[in-house]
């Protein structure tokens, strides 16, 4: 007999008498005074019992009177254990006379029973056990069970187990779950084994309700008992671990039920793949496709849709298309999402063509494309640069009454952005704002191409009218906005906007005080530049990579390559990693001070970590020796490069064209000029400007000026390198006339001339002989606000010299000194000696 200790908040209804008294009470109502004067057949009462009502939870003594007239009642239901409708309106008539028959448990419970042996009564049987846990706590499940298994052999009646899959259930339907759960275990301790179906229910519903925890010990004491599982007990296991985001466990509960031989059904199968596809193990799904294929079993198109999506994910199109034939050969027809997914899959392999024409086929198919089918497809023609489909396909969505959403907007004003077609963009995004579908990020797109470009200002507005609409400004927004002003040197601008972020709320990340840091290391302030540093660091923000790779770069282009280099080895001691950018850097910045053999140093230490040098890497070396004349070792390492599967870039290609053109060899050059070509690269104009330079210095300003009007038909820019060597070259030659003209075309360019053009321009007019023409470029200069040097004042002040207008020599000397300019020694040769009469040559010392 077990004991227990019964809580003063279960009903008192549920605890039954424990002896069986035979007086009655003199109060009995007139049907219990004569049980044989009771009809055999009454009339049968409605079965739907009402619902029991909540009593009080402080349990009271049972009185003698109250124990006569459960026992009395008990015998009178007893007698009509055959007679399921009169046993029912005797509790309900008990029920109304004394208005507590609930509290009387033995009656309830034979009742129960009496119910439960007739097939066409066991819905009233559910009604009572469903109204009889309204009221108690969810323990009461456990006495509950006591008493239908007690009284079932007092009673002497078979114990039907779906008695206990009814109270389960009204349990579950109940939303009592922890209820339910105390009553499962109950019955297992009890020796009731749970139908699956029930148990099937209660495991839902825990993982309906984010119980998966309790559903999982529930699921591991069923199996540890041997209780019959089914397939949709797996399923529903399956479930809760995928709903946790656990895929390991899940697959562990299908393997298992696998091993144990649990028959699994199709639709089993079907949620298996599903998880394998997620986790991903595609093998593991393909083979459980191959047993439903074994066991005759058609899979579901929902089966070879998630198949296919998950072999898209992993890019691999064979197994797609190889799934889209043996589907269709199950005849499960092609759908939407799978025809989606094989667009996909073809424009990942880039291959778009087969997308597009997949569309076409689908379109004449009579499938109607969907707003998901045109969002792969823009994004494809994004992805491989095909601006106009993209367009074509962002109307042709329109038009068929598909509102684009804010991706297909964001997807073509990238494709805009990228081929630099500004004006369309422009009015996609004012189409968006109006729609009302641009969000942060369509403005961020905007924001950042702008900045990018230059166009602050531009990207200033954009920020703007961003606000204006109610969009709040993301830190992206910002660390673009502040990467602008940094690009333009305007680190004013950019401090406010990073001292406003504060008063938007906002934080500024490890990328904000990156771009700052690379900001005030190009304007050469590199005080500042460590001073963001320290604040970065004192906030608590961690330093990555990009901070680092920053910092060493930025001190190497302010010429302290040496303290760059000190600071890696410090940085590495303390557990950086340095990329190949970060000994680019280095390498650079040494080429640059000319310090190639420190450059060199870096490169072995570089290689001694493993790091494999890149394309750069050679490129600034190749760069390092053509500047020290060191052609032969240039010419190696070009070697070397290709030897590693590389291949030069326009920069290495520069870097030896550039260096056979200082040495005058431009046969070399135009050798090396013509492989760039052959390789499929396009010369820029720092390459034609190294050539141009190249036959300049050989007086063949023939060929020179081939290569200009080339740079013109090819569209590359002349810039302002360009015009200065060729008006240097033909004022060299005597042809003022064509100099003029070039100077002048530069103008219409908006190419701003600086003082080394000027210089060009005074001294070789002046050698000419063209002192009133050399005398207005020099006027010029002031009106363009450009302050001449020493070298042009010498050039002018011995210009003077030549024709005798000592005055004027004089004069300019003195202004020379009034505009703070310290003459060199030139300048007084020509004042004191006089070495102008044998003239000049254009650098200024004396020809004779």
């Amino acid at each position: 007999m077990r004991n227990r200790i019964f809580s003063s908040s279960i009903p008192p209804w549920l605890t039954r008498s424990c002896t069986v008294q035979r007086s009655f009470s003199s109060q009995q109502p007139s049907w219990l005074h004569n049980l044989d004067a009771v009809p055999s057949s009454p009339k049968k009462p409605n079965l739907q019992t009402e619902s029991l009502e909540k009593l009080s939870t402080h349990a009271e003594p049972i009185s003698q009177t109250t124990v006569m007239k459960q026992t009395h009642l008990v015998e009178l239901l007893l007698r009509h254990r055959n007679d399921p409708d009169a046993a029912l309106d005797y509790f309900r008539r008990a029920k109304k006379d004394y208005g507590v028959v609930p509290s009387i448990a033995d009656p309830f419970y034979a009742l129960v029973h009496i119910l439960m042996g007739s097939p066409h009564h066991h819905k009233a049987a559910r009604n009572l056990l469903k109204s009889c846990i309204l009221g108690g706590s969810d323990h009461a499940a456990g006495i509950l069970i006591d008493h239908l298994v007690d009284s079932a052999k007092r009673f002497e009646f078979q114990l039907d187990s779906r008695v206990f899959d009814y109270l389960l259930n009204s349990y579950v339907r109940a939303g009592r779950l922890r209820g339910a759960i105390h009553c499962f275990n109950m019955m297992i301790k009890s020796d009731v084994e749970p139908s699956v179906k029930v148990t099937n229910i209660l495991l839902a519903a825990l993982v309906r309700k984010h119980m998966v925890g309790e559903s999982q010990e529930l699921y591991k004491e069923i199996v540890s008992r041997g209780i019959t599982i089914g397939s949709a007990t797996v399923r529903v296991m399956i479930r809760g671990c995928l709903k946790e985001g656990n895929l390991g466990e899940a697959e562990k509960y299908f393997r298992e039920a696998k091993a144990d031989g649990v028959k699994l059904d199709a639709l089993t199968y079907s949620t298996a793949i599903h998880l394998f596809c997620k986790m991903p193990k595609l093998n593991a799904a393909f083979e459980l496709l191959s047993d439903m294929k074994e066991k005759g079993w058609v899979p579901s198109v929902g089966t070879f849709t998630t198949l296919i999506g998950a072999c898209v994910k992993q890019r691999n199109l064979v197994d797609v298309l190889r799934l889209k034939d043996e589907m269709l050969s199950c005849g499960v027809a092609m759908n939407l999402v799978v025809a989606t997914s094989l667009m996909k899959g073809y424009y990942l392999q880039g291959d778009l063509d087969s997308a597009l024409a997949l569309f076409d086929e689908l379109v004449e198919d009579g499938l109607a494309p969907n707003k998901v089918t045109y969002s792969v497809l823009i994004e494809g023609c994004y992805k491989h640069g095909n601006i106009q489909k993209a367009c074509e396909l962002y109307n042709q969505m329109k038009q068929a009454g598909i509102q684009p959403s804010v991706y297909n907007a964001n997807s073509l004003l990238r494709c805009f952005l990228v081929a630099r077609m500004w004006e369309e963009a422009s009015r996609l995004l004012d189409e968006a704002i109006e729609c009302g579908i641009a969000n942060v990020f369509t403005y961020n797109s905007v924001i950042s191409w702008l900045s990018k470009e230059g166009r602050i200002n531009e990207a200033c507005s954009i920020r703007d009218k961003m606000v204006k609409n109610k969009v709040v400004p993301s830190i992206v927004s910002y660390n673009n906005l502040i990467f602008g002003h940094c690009r333009k040197g305007d680190m004013d601008s950019a401090s406010n906007l990073f001292s406003e972020l504060n008063e938007k709320g906002l934080k500024a990340n490890v990328i904000t005080f990156s771009i700052m840091i690379d900001g005030y290391f190009r304007k050469g302030k590199t005080d500042q530049a460590f001073e963001v540093f320290d604040q970065m660091v004192a906030l608590g923000i961690v330093p990555n990579d990009f901070t680092f790779n920053t910092i060493v770069n930025g001190l190497c282009k302010a010429g302290r390559t040496s303290d760059a280099r000190d600071l890696l080895k410090k940085l590495v001691e303390k557990g950086f990693v340095p990329s190949c950018m970060t000994y680019n850097s280095i390498i650079d910045g040494f080429v640059k001070e000319g310090v190639i053999n420190s450059a060199l140093a870096v490169y072995t230490e570089m290689s001694q970590r493993g790091l494999s040098p890149n394309v750069n890497t050679y490129t600034s070396l190749i760069d390092g020796f053509c500047k020290s004349n060191n052609i032969s070792l240039a010419l190696k390492m070009r070697n070397e490069i290709r030897n590693k599967g590389l291949d030069l870039d326009v920069t290495a290609y520069c870097a030896l064209i550039d260096g056979y053109c200082k040495r005058r060899d431009m046969k070399s050059a135009r050798e090396l000029f013509n492989e760039l070509l052959e390789v499929g690269l396009s010369p820029n104009t720092v390459v034609y400007n190294s050539m141009i330079s190249g036959f300049r210095n050989l007086n063949n300003m023939e060929a020179a000026l081939v290569l200009h009007k080339e740079m013109i038909s090819k569209g590359i820019p002349c810039d302002l390198e360009t015009y200065t060597t060729l008006v240097d070259g033909l004022l060299k030659e005597g042809n003022l006339l064509f100099a003029s003209d070039l100077y002048t075309e530069m103008l219409a360019k908006d190419i701003v001339p600086d003082v080394i053009i000027f210089d060009v321009l005074v001294r070789g007019l002046c050698n000419k002989g063209q002192l009133e023409n050399a005398r207005k470029i020099f006027e010029e200069m002031d009106r363009k606000s450009t302050a001449p040097n020493v070298l042009i004042y010498n050039t002018l002040i011995a210009g003077y010299f030549r024709e005798g207008n000592l005055q004027e020599a004089f004069r300019l000397h003195d202004e020379m000194l009034d505009r703070g300019l310290v003459p060199d020694e030139k300048t007084y040769d020509i004042l004191v000696s006089g070495k102008v009469k044998g003239g000049f040559t254009l650098d200024g010392a004396p020809c004779f």
